[in-house]
């Protein structure tokens, strides 16, 4: 196979859990082939670079092989060179935001105090 559409091969090398949440991802314009924004329809071939913004993270796929079906994991990580930049320690990222379950629901003032805190 010589070409694919994109979302298939994003689908195919388990970049995406479903082949409709990979054309989501086209539809949504988190998807960049050679970098230009790319269609779910968008082919691609071997030696291009494909950029998707997967999870908060951007993710840059090299094409070694163009592939349209789904299969096994070691197969499918021969069918890619990631070129991704490392992702953030885990000192580096925001903490989690959590409340007591037991403290009940948020006053007016806890209300704004979080959305200060969010950025809102």
């Amino acid at each position: 196979m010589e070409e694919t559409r994109v979302d298939r091969w994003l689908w195919a090398v388990r970049a995406a859990a479903t082949r409709s949440g990979a054309t989501a991802l086209c539809r949504g314009g988190h998807v960049r082939v050679n970098g230009t924004g790319a269609k779910a329809a968008t082919t691609i071939r071997p030696g291009d670079t494909v950029t998707a913004r997967i999870a908060g993270r951007d993710r840059v796929l090299e094409v070694v092989q163009t592939i349209d079906k789904r299969v096994g994991a070691a197969a499918a990580a021969g069918c890619l060179i990631d070129r991704s930049p490392p992702p953030p320690p885990r000192e580096l990222r925001s903490p989690v935001l959590q409340r007591d379950p037991s403290s009940g629901r948020p006053t007016k003032r806890d209300r704004r105090q979080i959305d200060r805190l969010r950025g809102r």
